[in-house]
C-alpha cells in the first residue's frame, strides 16, 4: 500500500497525490518514495492523459505539477536521476516507474497500445 506525503494539493480535488513545486521535497526523493510519480507542468493537458491512463489501468500515480519557472530545476535533477546529460531528453510530461525513468506521454501510450505496460507497472 503506498503511503500518502503530506503536501498541498493544487486544487484538483480529483488527484489526492498531487504535489505543487511550491514544496521543499527534493526531486531524487520524490523519485525513490513512489513507486510511480509523474512530473508535468501546472494545467498541462497531457499531463491529465498520463494521469487518466495510469489510473485506467489501476495504477494510482503521484503528480507532481510544477510552474514554468521550476521546469528548468527539476529538469536538471531528473536528468541526474536518469544518469542523461542532454537536457532535450526529458519534455513534460515525464513518468518515472519504480525510481527509474519510463518516458513521457509517447512511450506511455505505446507500451499500452502493445499491451507491454502491464508488465512495466504491475505491482504499483
Amino acid at each position: 500500500m503506498q503511503t500518502t506525503l503530506p503536501h498541498q494539493t493544487s486544487g484538483d480535488a480529483e488527484t489526492p497525490n498531487a504535489i505543487t513545486s511550491n514544496e521543499s521535497i527534493p526531486v531524487v526523493q520524490l523519485v525513490a518514495e513512489n513507486p510511480v510519480i509523474v512530473f508535468g507542468q501546472r494545467g498541462c493537458c497531457m499531463c491529465h492523459v498520463v494521469k487518466l491512463l495510469l489510473l485506467g489501468l489501476g495504477v494510482n500515480p503521484t503528480i507532481s505539477a510544477m510552474d514554468e519557472g521550476d521546469a528548468a530545476s527539476v529538469t536538471v535533477h531528473l536528468l541526474k536521476i536518469s544518469g542523461e546529460d542532454d537536457g532535450n531528453l526529458i519534455e513534460f510530461p515525464v513518468v518515472y516507474v519504480g525510481g527509474k525513468f519510463f518516458g513521457g506521454l509517447e512511450r506511455l501510450i505505446a507500451t499500452h497500445i502493445t499491451g507491454e505496460i502491464g508488465s512495466d507497472v504491475e505491482g504499483c
